[in-house]
């Protein structure tokens, strides 16, 4: 209720303004000041972001407020400056009605970005879950079904700037897409802070997740059972899969309790190869993890994890996370908290799939990450055959490349190639 009447608030300011201060012409082109203020906003504060809080550590849990709100304000300022020097002194007649209901019209338009931007820079702080307004159950958030705002100007902003950035700079080699390394952005953004009253971190200031291993990802086996040792209820037209994730104890500070509202999979239509961080996602949140006796232990998303292991030789703890993944998807990232990035490979199958583990049990060898190849030995003569490189399918091809220094720069310094 809040949120809508400060929209109704700003959408009467900004109509009010221009109807008695400017004009149409003024209006217009706020309205595109406005557009491309948000699009810069929107690609670069997660960069301006690491920059402060790696000046600023106490800064973190408000630092992508602070940086959206600061480009979007210099940017349109800048705009507006440029336009005010460029704009010809005599007026543009229209005609009186067609300038007054003009005026209106784009007051009302400006007044609806400008509320979009504002209640997404509110959804980035640590507020508690009712503002700026309740998206979500608090006891059980169910992500396929959020509660949006009136006309949703949050949800128009996010979905103009991701429709535009799917596919952009085609130039550079491994292009990226705002709708698929944020896909369901507000989702992602309401969901994980869904705990920050209970001192749950928004982010962390180290990599905090790895991927173990080339076979991370596969298929539940079908004698999987629920912690009571029944058979698990699939649902319709989806898959359940297990991702082999590993939490660093690096990061343990800002690990230490997590929520699986946390965790994501952002998947991508399957057949999509040619580039992988291209084109729009869609998250897929988890449902459990493997537990003790290997089966699934159910969960709910804003239940509080600890990271704990009582194996201290190892470097991170692992965890095989369930998903219930459509069956016209397929894995390309795992996501943890607001800026822990993983790429992932194809999913295993057959006797490349590994048994489910507890969490916190130590991975085993053959799951493990490939250590570092040893130095390479003298190079044979050239009369002796060299042996033949093993075939590689093409689905896997570029599965090793991880993300491009690009991309790294769009989603931190936590992405983990494989």
């Amino acid at each position: 209720m809040i949120a809508t009447l400060a929209m109704l608030a700003i959408i009467a300011g900004c109509a009010a303004y221009l109807f008695l201060k400017g004009t149409l012409t003024q209006g217009i082109a706020m309205i595109f000041n406005v557009v491309i203020a948000g699009f810069l906003a929107f690609g670069f504060f997660e960069m301006a972001a690491r920059y402060l809080v790696k000046y600023s550590p106490g800064m973190a849990p408000w630092a992508h407020v602070i940086c959206f709100l600061l480009i979007l304000v210099l940017a349109f300022a800048l705009l507006q400056t440029v336009v005010m020097q460029l704009s010809v002194k005599e007026k543009v007649d229209f005609g009186k009605l067609p300038e007054q209901i003009g005026r209106l019209v784009a007051g009302v338009i400006l007044g609806y970005l400008v509320t979009g931007y504002l209640l997404v820079a509110a959804a980035m702080g640590p507020l508690p879950n009712q503002y700026p307004y309740p998206r979500f159950n608090e006891r059980g958030p169910n992500p396929a079904s959020p509660t949006k705002l009136l006309l949703s100007p949050d949800g128009f902003v996010t979905g103009l700037f991701a429709t535009v950035s799917k596919g952009s700079l085609s130039a550079i080699s491994n292009p990226r897409s705002f709708a698929l390394l944020h896909a369901g952005y507000l989702d992602q953004l309401y969901l994980n802070r869904h705990k920050a009253a209970d001192k749950v971190s928004l982010s962390t200031t180290a990599p905090a997740i790895e991927v173990q291993g080339k076979n991370s990802v596969w298929y539940a086996p079908e004698n999987l059972r629920d912690a009571e040792g029944k058979p698990l209820s699939g649902q319709a037209g989806t898959s359940l899969l297990l991702v082999r994730a590993g939490i660093r104890r690096s990061a343990m500070r800002d690990t230490s309790k997590f929520t699986l509202s946390q965790m994501r999979l952002v998947c991508a239509p399957k057949g999509v190869s040619k580039n992988l961080l291209g084109g729009t996602g869609e998250a897929v949140y988890p449902v459990g993890y493997i537990g003790a006796n290997g089966r699934l232990e159910r969960k709910s998303l804003v239940e509080i994890l600890t990271a704990d292991s009582p194996d201290t030789q190892t470097d991170a703890i692992t965890m095989d996370i369930a998903f219930y993944v459509p069956t016209s998807l397929t894995p390309v990232l795992l996501e943890f908290k607001r800026n822990n990035v993983a790429q992932l490979p194809a999913p295993a199958t057959g006797e490349d799939a590994p048994q489910p583990i507890p969490f916190g049990a130590p991975a085993p060898p053959q799951a493990a990450p490939q250590p570092q190849a040893p130095a390479p030995e003298p190079q044979a003569p050239a009369s002796q055959p060299q042996a033949p490189t093993p075939p590689r399918s093409p689905d896997n091809q570029k599965k090793g490349r991880g993300l491009s220094d690009f991309s790294r720069s769009v989603v931190g310094d936590g992405v983990q190639e494989n």
